[in-house]
């Protein structure tokens, strides 16, 4: 039996998440084409008979432009000290930039191995992703440098295969069949703030959260009840669109995937509040689930 825990770090719009999703083969953490999606630390448990590894997504980092943002930096910072193996996943299709220079300075002195994960492979040659290569291997003292496509669930098996030669522990920390460690009413909540990233634009979905408020689950339907919560009452307008437009789209769809989920009918209700500068607010980031100065 081995074991170990691997967080997914990188900056935001990477694919970290799709390749949680793609390893674990299934939807453990919320996506969209937007950066910054992410916010929480999610454990994805991927189990074989004699192997579990338990994969920890984060936040993208990058330059903070309030506490929320530096709540969000310091959950990634967080799990880099919290794990055995470091895998940090670049965008191969775009260029090397500041950001990604932030991050390898924050790895430098690390004792333990970190693997460069080179993500949308499926963009680029052959030519173009053995340049790439050649790029990053001087830059960091990596362990390993993984070219795969999350998207296209191309190479993650030999990520799998590497990782395993690395794994410390021999115990399993979680039972088998468990694919993640967050609970269904955070799953819940995360279904709605992802179609609020997919159907809204510029600043909106940045300025947003869902907090789950009720949840009422028996034999034949569950009955869920979510809280939007804006920063200013102009973005409460746009949540709840003309007529009620927007809410009913996000409604209906974050309510065929609960329906996913769970197996079974889901009442959804949906209900926007505003919350003035509550990025700002250290109390009510904390209510949220998000670490607080933790650098």
């Amino acid at each position: 039996m081995k074991s170990g825990f691997v967080t997914l770090i990188g900056r935001p719009n990477t694919g970290k998440s799709t390749l949680l999703n793609s390893i674990i083969s299934e939807k453990i953490a919320i996506i969209s084409p937007k950066p910054q999606t992410t916010r929480n630390l999610i454990q994805g448990i991927y189990n074989e008979d004699d192997t579990q590894i338990v994969f920890v997504d984060t936040p993208g980092i990058h330059k903070p432009i309030d506490k929320l943002g530096v709540a969000l930096n310091s959950q990634a910072y967080y799990s880099i000290n919290d794990v055995d193996i470091v895998l940090l996943v670049v965008d191969a299709s775009v260029p090397y930039g500041k950001g990604d220079k932030f991050i390898l300075d924050k790895l430098a002195g690390l004792d333990k191995p970190v693997f460069l994960i080179l993500n949308k492979i499926d963009k680029l040659t052959d030519n173009e992703i053995l340049l790439k290569i050649n790029e990053y291997k001087d830059l960091y003292e990596f362990a390993e440098i993984i070219p795969l496509s999350a998207l296209k669930n191309d190479n993650v098996d030999k990520l799998i295969k590497v990782l395993k030669n690395y794994l410390p522990d021999n115990v399993r920390y979680f039972m088998d069949g468990e694919t993640t460690s967050a609970d269904m009413e955070f799953r819940l909540s995360e279904l709605v703030r992802e179609k609020i990233f997919i159907h809204t634009n510029d600043e909106v979905p940045h300025s947003i959260s869902c907090k789950l408020i009720g949840f009422e689950n028996d034999d034949k339907i569950a009955k869920v009840y979510v809280d939007i919560i804006v920063d200013r009452d102009s973005l409460r307008k746009i949540i709840v669109g003309h007529n009620g437009s927007m809410i009913k789209t996000i409604g209906h769809e974050a309510r065929v995937e609960m329906e996913e989920l769970l197996g079974k009918k889901v009442y959804l209700e949906l209900y926007c509040k505003t919350i003035k500068k509550w990025r700002e607010k250290d109390k009510f980031i904390k209510d949220l689930g998000y670490l607080v100065n933790n650098e």
